[in-house]
């Protein structure tokens, strides 16, 4: 006499597969712009930080040479960092012009907008 089978049936019902779909349809859309949204926001992480790497090393390297006593002066930073330019500016700081404040502004476009980081410090302008 041969056996009945009692157990219970492995596997998916197609209601659970359905619902499965249904639900990675609603979740994969938001976890994909989430991962978008992260992705941009790396980016522009990035860029700030250099900008503020280049601008503190351009002003640097105007007070450490004097070159700021030159007035107002722009630039890029060539083929090394693309895409970023600076300007330095001298304010007189003090009635009698010995003491100036030099800033130095590093902009970049991101996501169609120009965006920039400024720097600043005193310099003391030394009688020659």
């Amino acid at each position: 006499m041969p056996r009945a089978w009692h157990g219970s049936a492995s596997g998916f019902t197609f209601i659970e597969l359905l619902a499965t779909i249904v639900l990675i349809t609603i979740v994969l859309p938001v976890a994909m712009q989430t991962i978008s949204l992260c992705t941009r926001l790396a980016g522009q992480s990035r860029r700030q930080i250099e900008a503020a790497c280049l601008a503190k090393t351009k002003l640097t390297e105007l007070t450490v040479s004097q070159e700021w006593e030159n007035g107002n002066q722009q630039g890029d930073f060539g083929t090394d960092w693309p895409g970023y330019e600076w300007v330095a500016t001298l304010a007189t700081w003090t009635e009698d012009a010995a003491v100036s404040q030099l800033e130095v502004t590093v902009s970049w476009r991101s996501l169609g907008r120009q965006r920039g980081i400024t720097l600043s410090t005193l310099v003391y302008a030394q009688e020659q």
